[in-house]
């Protein structure tokens, strides 16, 4: 086999030891007097007259908004490499980012309340439609496509995308969809420790079947009621499973450690590293047989493991901060109580106590086999015999004590309880999002695909 001469990624330290691969995580603990939360969300593009999927570029192209928030709101580029397409834009402690299907992700600034966090999504919004109104464009907020198919949506050149595009189709059936036709949002909360980062994490790992059956919002499959309530959540059930899901191996350790999650994403299959600003693509192995064994000569760096990090793609994910992914993409004020539910129980240590407490009585075996009924059938359905809606009453009312105790208030004095209203109100009336989505409709009317488009627009 060839080998490349040395690059200067090479002449970094090379990682040898198991251990070494805690270091990010230890490296962004934080102590809890400068916690904060940041929150994400995706977002699909359409032309407003007949509802067609934007393009990458071209007179109907995202690109087009990107350059329209740099020309008038004080972003700016963000290339992959230099000379590279326009796929991101950065300002200040923000980014853009656009999805392989050229979903728009907006991935806030770190922000010491939900008050702030909702302003911030406001601001977005009232960005965007500024703009896109006179491009005669609108969006979506919805988890999976509502009407598009594969064929009608377009590439991002990003190189990553490129050879996720050919090797995760061979890992699980959802990938393609998952790629360019579902859009979440994200709550990303900090951590002080090790002993916290994995009581978090492990808590989000066994409630996250349970709060993507609460923000259920994708129940439309290429322009029809799809009979399930998260078409997103259905697609993530048939994903590399060594790279997404759950993560049995951490459930029933009573105190897990960096390491466990590190062994956990050492046997994920590679995409790719980077050298001397290159790309080498590398589906051929895990990151464990990277550092026994190498690729064409080059051995694993630290800047090689943090890549890999973000190669992964559990419900919960340890990176600098924690990642809560199970929710389908959502309106923003509903954007806003995501990051009010895992504030409210991962900032109290009272909530944090009782969330685990909770999460204790669900076995990995019971909350695996409810899956399928979860993204199916919503707070309708049972987690080991136990009816769905019940487990998230008492979700939201651990979050809600922990905001309260916060004591967090905006300028009307209401503290942040206020945004887990309208998700307290849906559970209360045992519904998800999605039920307000196709309430009255049909498979038979005539003006469905209108209708839908008019239901998920924001």
């Amino acid at each position: 086999m060839s080998t490349i001469a040395p690059s200067p990624e090479d002449r970094a330290e090379r990682l040898t030891d198991v251990a070494q691969l805690s270091e990010p995580f230890h490296a962004a603990e934080k102590p809890r007097d400068v916690w904060k939360i940041g929150s994400e969300a995706e977002k699909f593009g359409i032309l407003a007259p007949n509802g067609e999927p934007l393009s990458y570029d071209g007179p109907h192209g995202v690109v087009r908004v990107l350059d329209a928030l740099m020309g008038s709101h004080g972003w700016r580029a963000d290339a992959e490499y230099p000379g590279g397409p326009l796929i991101a834009l950065k300002r200040e402690n923000a980014s853009l980012t656009l999805e392989p299907g050229a979903q728009l992700e907006l991935s806030g600034a770190p922000l010491p309340d939900i008050h702030l966090i909702c302003a911030e999504m406001r601001g977005h919004v009232a960005e965007l439609r500024q703009i896109t109104s006179e491009m005669n464009l609108s969006w979506l907020a919805v988890g999976f496509h509502p009407t598009a198919r594969q064929e009608d949506l377009p590439w991002v050149p990003k190189q990553r995308y490129a050879i996720m595009r050919e090797y995760l189709p061979t890992k699980g059936t959802g990938a393609l969809d998952m790629m360019r036709r579902t859009a979440t949002v994200q709550a990303n909360i900090d951590y002080s420790d090790e002993e916290d980062a994995m009581r978090k994490l492990r808590v989000g790992l066994v409630l996250a079947p349970l709060v993507n059956a609460m923000t259920a919002n994708s129940p439309f499959h290429e322009g029809r009621l799809s009979g399930k309530k998260s078409v997103r959540g259905d697609v993530w059930l048939r994903m590399d499973p060594s790279r997404s899901g759950l993560i049995p191996a951490l459930w029933d350790k009573e105190r897990p450690r960096y390491v466990d999650y590190a062994e956990w994403v050492l046997d994920a299959g590679m995409f790719l590293f980077k050298r001397d600003g290159k790309v080498i693509a590398n589906t051929g192995q895990t990151f464990r047989n990277f550092m026994k064994d190498g690729y064409q000569g080059h051995y694993p760096t630290m800047a090689d493991w943090k890549l890999h990090l973000q190669t992964v793609f559990p419900e919960a994910r340890l990176k600098n901060t924690l990642e809560f992914r199970p929710c389908d993409s959502l309106p923003t004020d509903m954007t806003c109580a995501i990051s009010a539910l895992y504030t409210g129980l991962m900032y109290d240590v009272q909530a944090l106590g009782e969330a685990e407490e909770l999460s204790r009585t669900l076995s990995f075996e019971q909350v695996s086999a409810a899956r399928p009924a979860l993204v199916a059938s919503g707070l309708a359905a049972e987690i080991g015999g136990r009816p769905a809606r019940e487990l998230a009453e008492r979700v939201l009312e651990i979050a809600s004590g922990g905001l309260s105790r916060r004591g967090r208030l905006n300028a009307q004095g209401q503290d942040e309880t206020v945004h887990l209203r309208r998700l307290v109100d849906l559970n209360q009336a045992g519904l998800s999002p999605a039920d307000r989505l196709t309430e009255g409709l049909s498979n038979d009317d005539p003006d469905l695909r209108r209708e839908i488009l008019a239901r998920t627009r924001f």
